[in-house]
């Protein structure tokens, strides 16, 4: 059984916890139904139930991913995708998207490297890397995740995790991204993996090229800040979740004496990773006031 585009019709409304019970219900049925099933360990251990006749929702509740997708893959290989470290944690043989994600990061990078290769033979390799760092950077990824695949109520996490907003956290909604490429590259190889990634982030590609590239995110936010006669931004950071999968929140500021301005916040799986998304964000909030002031001033 795959899941096929050609035949998605109707809009999803169920609640993030209907959709994820859903997506591990379809596991459970295959398996039930093959006792012999490798994956069938897995799909006892999280404990859902249906029907033997396995209708228990009509049509595949991830339909509507698929299709913002333009690509079928099996559902064993899409539940892995949307499958979060924190809920195989709780259901211990589980497969989670970690390796997807690795080989999707790969992917992204070829993709979008020969595109902007072939694309601006006038730029040199520093240009094109910063363009590039840009366009597959956590926040431009969350929001493809976001505004294009809607995929935040298909993601499966653990209980504490779901509690604390995962489902909407960038450094996740990006994990998510990549692991999807990485899976559409298993099911069907390098040409549709492409067809894919050009169909998510082509007009991001176009987007960075008018915004100007920067070395990443925190320079870029500095040089900002200095030539628009502010300080240094800072960051503020804070760390949550549990041991084994730790998530660094950063704030990027600007410190005055009567407190702290906010210009951008993120998420990250490492300290970098927050502060540089965060930078991302604030980059953005400053460059849009640079323009209206210079707007109002003409």
């Amino acid at each position: 059984m795959r899941y096929n585009v050609e035949n998605m019709s109707g809009n999803n409304t169920k609640d993030q916890h209907d959709i994820q019970d859903d997506v591990k219900n379809d596991v459970q049925n295959r398996n039930y139904q093959n006792p012999n099933h490798p994956e069938n360990a897995r799909t006892s251990s999280i404990g859902v139930t249906r029907s033997k006749d396995g209708h228990t929702h009509d049509g595949d509740p991830t339909q509507e991913l698929l299709r913002a997708l333009g690509t079928t893959i099996s559902p064993d290989l899409l539940v892995e995708a949307l499958t979060h470290r924190s809920f195989s944690h709780e259901h211990p043989g589980t497969k989670n998207y970690e390796r997807l994600e690795f080989l999707g990061d790969a992917v992204l990078e070829l993709v979008s490297t020969e595109t902007l290769f072939s694309a601006h033979p006038d730029m040199t390799e520093g240009q094109l890397a910063k363009l590039r760092a840009k366009a597959v950077s956590e926040w431009a990824l969350s929001a493809v995740a976001r505004d294009k695949l809607h995929v935040g109520p298909y993601i499966l996490l653990g209980h504490g995790e779901m509690e604390h907003g995962g489902a909407q956290k960038d450094s996740i909604l990006c994990d998510i991204v990549e692991a999807l490429i990485g899976a559409t590259f298993v099911e069907h190889g390098i040409d549709e993996a492409r067809a894919v990634v050009h169909r998510l982030i082509d007009d991001t590609l176009a987007e960075v090229l008018t915004e100007g590239p920067a070395l990443d995110w925190k320079t870029s936010l500095t040089v900002l800040a200095h030539e628009m006669g502010l300080d240094e931004p800072q960051y503020r950071m804070s760390v949550s979740g549990p041991d084994y999968a730790p998530v660094f929140h950063a704030r990027a500021v600007l410190a005055h004496e009567s407190g702290d301005e906010l210009l951008g916040e993120a998420d990250g799986s490492s300290k970098r990773k927050a502060q540089l998304a965060a930078a991302d964000k604030a980059w953005h909030v400053l460059d849009r006031r640079r323009k209206s002031s210079g707007e109002s001033g003409n």
